[in-house]
């Protein structure tokens, strides 16, 4: 590939990125309740998700399912489910704990790397949409006779680190919502729960 080709992929990569989209607002929810060390989890757990969906859109598995019906309806439904889920069980739990320390800055709740990296994963790597999204992308950017290897590394990993490092910002500016969420704890579950259900539903309904 080109420096020219790749540069227009490195802007397209950025403007992906900064769609609003479901890894997006995890990594800032994360970001507000556990800060922003703990949510570096949560980012690479989303990076590794969609390098695993640019790999699968680069082997085909995005043309199959634009091509089967079934296989995108199957997808397309693990994929709201596990969204639905995610926004039921952050409703559902208990006030984020911030306190306030003696430095006057606010504490946050005691993360579980695994978990988080877990969050980000799934859902990144459960929505066909992005999938399919890829497999349109992608193709105006590979080169013909070039090692599937050599193109996954250069096209997975600009999308990645470009991925990492948007995400990586929206949970540190994150912080900066932490002494409201000290006030407004319940409803900051209730809001973002709500919106990850929100979304579960809109791409349950999603045609191709």
């Amino acid at each position: 590939m080109s420096l020219q080709l790749w540069l227009v992929y490195l802007a397209a990569a950025m403007g992906l990125s900064l769609t609003p989209g479901p890894n997006g607002l995890l990594a800032l929810t994360h970001g507000a309740r556990f800060g922003l060390r703990p949510t570096v989890w949560t980012v690479l757990g989303g990076a590794l998700g969609f390098l695993l969906l640019i790999a699968a859109s680069l082997a085909g598995m995005g043309a199959l399912l634009a091509a089967s019906g079934t296989a995108f309806t199957a997808a397309k439904w693990v994929g709201a489910a596990y969204l639905v889920f995610l926004g039921v069980r952050l409703w559902r739990s208990p006030a984020p704990v911030v306190v306030t320390g003696a430095s006057g800055r606010p504490g946050r709740e005691v993360a579980r790397p695994l978990r988080l990296f877990a969050d980000g994963f799934l859902v990144a790597a459960s929505n066909p949409k992005a999938m399919l999204f890829f497999a349109a992308f992608l193709p105006q950017f590979m080169v013909p006779g070039t090692a599937f290897a050599s193109q996954f590394l250069l096209l997975g990993g600009t999308f990645a680190v470009v991925e990492v490092i948007y995400e990586l910002l929206l949970a540190g500016l994150a912080g900066r919502i932490a002494p409201w969420l000290a006030r407004h704890a319940r409803l900051f579950n209730r809001v973002t729960g709500g919106t990850f259900v929100g979304i579960g539903a809109v791409l349950a309904s999603a045609s191709r």
